[in-house]
């Protein structure tokens, strides 16, 4: 049973990876990917914490030292990567004062202990040394049981400060118009990962007329309606180490 369901599962969201770039898949409003400037930029080491397939590499100064980082079980089982790094990110094995920039995107809601990888970063950063970090805030939980926290901008500027990291951007990510749209849409189609057959066959063409249409609507209304940076999608984060 629990095989047919994870099937099931795996030909929805195959499904949904053919029209992940149409108004037709549930997360069609998501911001883009970014990276800062001055991760983009930097010339010296640069530490991607739970680094995935490694994606990050691709945007640096080609004269910057990439450093991949990552947990053993989420690089191999679920990106089959081989990060430079091994490691727990709140346990780093990386010297004091060693790393010019780190970049940590959508990694921190799933650890158990965020504060000590704040605490990390700052131990392993220069002096004068840039972070970079994304979490997501109005979106479902994912990757569970490991999924933890949702920080507000009041959140992320207590941690980072308690850290020795002082924040020098904490922005809103995604309208929130788009906000609620991605949430209608997940909504609507998050159930039938573990529907029956029968259920996801009459639901699909159902959902081929909602999902585009909450989306439409949201784009369009939020080229004009003002966001409320209450519920963002998620948020973009830059600390720097102070001691230059």
């Amino acid at each position: 049973m629990a095989k047919e369901r994870d099937a099931r599962a795996t030909a929805v969201r195959q499904i949904a990876s053919w029209l992940r770039r149409t108004p037709f898949h549930p997360q069609w409003l998501m911001p883009e990917r970014t990276v800062a400037a001055c991760i983009r930029e930097c010339q010296g080491r640069v530490l991607d914490v739970g680094a995935a397939d490694g994606w990050l590499a691709a945007w640096l100064d080609p004269r910057a030292d990439y450093i991949s980082l990552d947990y053993p079980t989420t690089a191999i089982g679920l990106y089959g990567t081989r990060p430079h790094i091994y490691a727990d990110a709140c346990r780093m094995p990386i010297a004091n004062e060693s790393i010019n920039a780190i970049a940590c995107y959508e990694v921190i809601e799933h650890v158990p202990r965020p504060d000590d990888l704040l605490v990390e970063v700052a131990r392993v950063l220069v002096p004068g040394g840039v972070a970079e970090f994304t979490m997501p805030f109005f979106y479902p939980v994912h990757d569970a049981p490991h999924d933890y926290q949702r920080w507000t901008c009041h959140g992320w500027s207590r941690s980072l400060k308690q850290a020795g990291l002082m924040p020098e951007t904490i922005e809103p990510r995604g309208h929130s118009l788009r906000a609620s749209a991605v949430a209608m849409c997940l909504a609507l189609a998050g159930p039938l990962q573990g529907a029956p057959s029968l259920v996801i066959c009459a639901a699909i063409p159902f959902l081929l007329l909602a999902i585009p249409f909450v989306n439409l609507t949201a784009w369009v209304l939020a080229a004009f309606w003002p966001s409320w940076n209450a519920m963002p999608i998620g948020y973009r984060i830059l600390a720097r180490k102070s001691g230059l």
